[in-house]
């Protein structure tokens, strides 16, 4: 186990046994950054507290107990940071990284330097001013802890800066270092114009909802909750049910992709893309909140190109990673994109350079896969048309909500019909030399290039509208990823062959061939 908390016959209650090394603590500036950010947060919760009270005697009443329980929790939590600071320690040996910390329970973590696979750093605003930084140290395995499973890390909050700089390059050195190339590769560099994709991406409407909750809210605060309705009510009496949605729908739009578009410039700005010797990747990004990670090569068992609908409109998509230790969701995550949104010959070339080529011919599915598709699209349409109709035929509906319903039915009605064609036309799936490649979706089409020697499994599965239709999916379960990775509807006799030539040896022993 590369990680543990050391008990019993692993370690004894007193200090382990010294090897040399000094042990470091974190730095004193932590307790500031505590402080500043504590004081935003009973600022940020007093004030809508205070506005929602009222005034008057109650205010003064509401206070007495408000104001004494905010200073009871600033003082508690500023009074544990100076103790956590005060007594985490850290030292890095020759074999292990080790931390002893812990207010209420004492804690010891040790890590095994050889099975180390990234180093993440992170700064928000507060620390980058006080010259801070967290260090986060992963080697990508997985071990079980108290009845359940956690990744094997070890964070280091408050560290200089400089001094996480240091332990990044030195957990991550390698011998290749010394007899690899000289200085770093740049793979690739944000560009500003690539700001432009953050619109089109599903962020937008649901900050365009979100924000539409932050005004029911504000002026719940102030005791108007039906404020926004009457607003609404009354607009829509002098310009009409249709007007009205239509210029709110564009003025929500137009809201999300401003903040869609501050929210990502803060998280990509400044974004680098780097091979650095030894092996090594790092991705560099932020404005406010610094953050670097860096992961070793050796992790790395493919890519995943990934096109969300509004990005590839504009002939855009961005670049993740298949990597050991970096879990992700079907969404993806922060942690395992490697390039953001970006034109896709940008994208296809930074991923040519972590892996190698990949463009290759992908072979189509059957077209009973898009019989399939277009089935399942006709009942959402049946569904969607009922639910227009029956409120109309039950209840008399505002003109505003009545709008809103027919135009949610004839749009997600069309939406469905399209989707189910565009789905059946990204359907395809290669082998290459060293990759089985796979593409799938619609709204979020997804190209995976997954190494055929990090594949340890099959998962194959066929329902039963699939065996009527001679269909069936194939899944490639790995150690890295989403764990698998699959493709979808195949024609159920060449997708076996497929997975046996893929992989050879693996399915072969449960293969049943007939005489033809």
């Amino acid at each position: 186990m590369s990680e543990q908390q050391i008990h019993g016959p692993q370690a004894p209650e007193g200090d382990p046994v010294e090897t040399g090394e000094p042990w470091r603590k974190l730095h004193p500036a932590g307790i500031k950054v505590t402080v500043l950010y504590m004081l935003g947060v009973v600022v940020a919760a007093g004030v809508p507290v205070a506005i929602g009270i009222g005034s008057g005697p109650g205010l003064l009443i509401a206070l007495a107990f408000v104001v004494p329980g905010a200073l009871l929790v600033f003082g508690a939590v500023v009074v544990y940071e100076m103790i956590r600071l005060r007594i985490t320690r850290y030292r890095v040996t020759g074999q292990r990284v080790e931390m002893h910390t812990g207010v209420l329970f004492k804690t010891r973590r040790s890590l095994m330097r050889e099975r180390i696979r990234s180093v993440d750093l992170s700064a928000n605003p507060l620390e980058r001013v006080f010259g801070l930084a967290k260090v986060k140290v992963g080697t990508g395995e997985t071990g079980s802890g108290s009845g359940s499973t956690s990744e094997q890390t070890l964070t280091l909050d408050s560290v200089d800066r400089e001094e996480a700089e240091r332990l990044r390059g030195e957990l991550l050195r390698r011998a290749a270092v010394e007899a690899g190339e000289d200085g770093e590769q740049r793979l690739a560099t944000w560009e500003p114009g690539w700001l432009k994709y953050a619109p089109l991406s599903f962020l937008t409407p649901m900050l365009a909802g979100a924000a539409v909750g932050a005004v029911f809210q504000v002026a719940d605060w102030f005791g108007k909750g039906g404020l926004p309705v009457e607003i609404v009510g009354g607009l829509v009496e002098d310009h009409g049910a249709w007007t009205v949605l239509g210029l709110g729908l564009v003025g929500l739009l137009l809201l999300g992709a401003v903040a869609s578009l501050a929210l990502q410039g803060e998280a990509w700005w400044a974004h680098r893309l780097d091979r650095e010797p030894g092996g090594t990747l790092r991705v560099r990004r932020g404005l406010l909140v610094a953050r670097s990670l860096s992961l070793e090569e050796e992790r790395i068992r493919g890519i995943e190109i990934v096109e969300p609908l509004g990005v590839r409109s504009a002939g855009a998509g961005r670049l993740d990673v298949v990597a050991i230790g970096l879990k992700t969701d079907e969404q993806g995550s922060d942690l395992s994109t490697l390039v953001p949104a970006a034109p896709l010959p940008a994208v296809t070339a930074a991923a040519a350079s972590v892996i190698g080529p990949v463009d290759c011919a992908l072979a189509p599915h059957p077209r009973t896969a898009r019989a399939r598709r277009l089935r399942w699209a006709v009942v959402a349409v049946a569904v969607l048309v009922a639910a227009g109709v029956v409120p109309h035929l039950l209840w008399s509906l505002p003109a505003l909500l009545s709008a809103a319903i027919v135009l949610a039915a004839v749009l997600g009605s069309a939406f469905a019909l399209w989707t189910a064609v565009d789905s059946y036309r990204s359907l395809g799936h290669a082998l290459t030399g060293r990759h089985l490649v796979s593409r799938r979706g619609s709204t979020r089409r997804a190209t995976v290039h997954l190494d055929r020697a990090g594949i340890i499994g099959w998962r194959i599965t066929q329902s039963v509208f699939q065996r009527r239709m001679g269909l069936m999916t194939l899944d490639a379960t790995t150690a890295a990823g989403k764990g698998h990775y699959a493709v979808i509807d195949a024609d159920e006799h060449e997708i076996l062959d497929f997975a046996d030539e893929a992989v050879p040896d693996l399915l072969q022993p449960f293969l049943v061939r007939s005489a033809e």
